[in-house]
């Protein structure tokens, strides 16, 4: 079952949800550690080159997983009215924490007119390189931005235990797997 039904999500849109996470919290721990770089650390150029090529990564990812949400049924919402509101904001919170990372460190890696080199596979070009201060002002937001999108992911994982051992309903299972209708 690789689409979704009115009862759960199939195996694209699980596949994709835990690739993102596990993606959002290697590259937030790799950027972190990027941060204790010395100039002659072998790691000094690699970890950039690993981070920004693993973020055009995700962008694309969560560009075909936004694409794939909006054109596949959503599985119908379990919990009460204020639950169901809160995992429609929380949600939309992530993808917006999402694109203001990934965004602003495009503009970071892109602020002196180079552009980005996915994998040696191919670039992304540097298409905006005027904004006064960008680097410096990128890189708050995108520090600021994936700080708060790793602390609402971890709400969002205890959100779904919760479900889960308290509610006892079927929200984390039909991410970890599709359930038959």
């Amino acid at each position: 079952m690789l689409k979704n039904s009115k009862r759960s999500y199939g195996w694209v849109a699980i596949i994709m949800h835990w690739l993102t996470a596990m993606m959002v919290f290697a590259l937030f721990g790799l950027g972190y550690w990027m941060l204790t770089l010395g100039y002659y650390d072998a790691w000094y150029r690699l970890g950039p080159w690993w981070h920004k090529s693993f973020g055009m990564t995700l962008l694309l990812l969560t560009i075909f997983r936004l694409i794939w949400k909006l054109t596949q049924p959503r599985p119908t919402a379990i919990g009460k009215t204020f639950e169901q509101v809160g995992a429609k904001l929380g949600h939309a919170l992530i993808y917006a924490l999402l694109f203001i990372t990934m965004i602003s460190g495009y503009l970071i890696s892109t602020a002196d007119g180079r552009g980005i080199s996915v994998f040696d596979w191919f670039e992304v070009p540097a298409l905006i390189t005027s904004i006064p201060q960008q680097e410096d002002i990128a890189g708050q937001v995108h520090w600021y931005a994936a700080l708060s999108l790793v602390i609402i992911a971890i709400g969002h994982g205890i959100a779904g235990l919760r479900h889960h051992f308290i509610n006892k309903d079927e929200t984390l299972k039909r991410m970890l797997r599709p359930l038959k209708d």
